[in-house]
């Protein structure tokens, strides 16, 4: 590999936030191998492999499962598959971009009134609450409760929204480390884990024992959550889903 330029496993974990864990389990279902071994047995990663594990992270993001990746990525079936996937995304980026832009107007105009500028009409007040591409399916699957948490999150700051995002990552990372050391779901330190993520869940909302449990199996059978919570190892979704139903069970009501 002399004059190569490639990476080793730490390196791409340090680029990408992907575990080891989880490259070791793409090396081992074959959707991601590494192009070589370097001293000491270290797995090897080139250009090529990089852009692999792009196009397969991206698949990720759209909720497919891994077999559906490597049919995607490896050109097995329909060869427009990964174009269709990848501008499904971009069409929703573009949406969310939107959505942002509208709720950054509707500050700016605040800030003029509030400065003795013309006053904004009710209908300006709300209009960037309007439209939200992803309101109608969140109140169809979760009730009027969720659109209002999703509009609550539009209004937070950056600060606000890097810790909720550092303190999930933070459980979830917790959990899968518990998972890897074999750790059964009704163990005394793997409810201390979930009782953290209740908390951070109680960040937008807190839900009973019943909404908690069905928020654990939601995690499993909506793939783009467990597109997420997976990519922290495989299977957490489901070890996730399995310890909250022994943390709601004994917890709440």
């Amino acid at each position: 590999m002399t004059g190569t330029e490639s990476w080793t496993t730490d390196q791409v974990v340090r680029l990408t936030g992907v575990s080891s864990r989880t490259l070791r389990h793409y090396d081992q279902v074959g959707l991601l191998r590494p192009a070589g071994t370097g001293p000491g047995g270290r797995r090897i990663y080139r250009r090529p492999e990089l852009q692999r594990l792009q196009h397969v992270l991206v698949l990720r993001e759209l909720g497919l499962g891994l077999p559906d990746i490597a049919a995607v990525v490896d050109g097995v079936g329909d060869p427009s598959s990964e174009v269709a996937a990848l501008t499904a995304h971009h069409a929703r980026l573009l949406a969310e971009i939107g959505r942002l832009r509208r709720l950054a107007d509707s500050v700016a105009r605040s800030i003029e009134e509030r400065e003795g500028g013309d006053p904004m009409s009710a209908d300006e007040m709300f209009a960037a609450f309007r439209n939200d591409p992803y309101a109608a399916e969140a109140r169809e699957r979760w009730g009027d409760q969720a659109v209002a948490v999703q509009e609550q999150v539009a209004t937070w700051g950056r600060d606000e929204a890097v810790s909720a995002q550092a303190e999930m990552s933070a459980v979830h990372r917790r959990l899968a480390a518990l998972m890897a050391a074999g750790e059964p779901v009704d163990a005394p330190e793997v409810g201390d884990a979930v009782a953290a993520h209740h908390a951070w869940v109680g960040r937008f909302w807190t839900p009973g024992r019943e909404a908690y449990t069905g928020l654990g199996a939601m995690y499993v059978d909506d793939p783009r959550f467990t597109a997420t919570i997976d990519g922290y190892g495989e299977g957490l979704s489901v070890y996730l889903r399995d310890a909250i139903a022994v943390y709601a069970n004994a917890n709440l009501e």
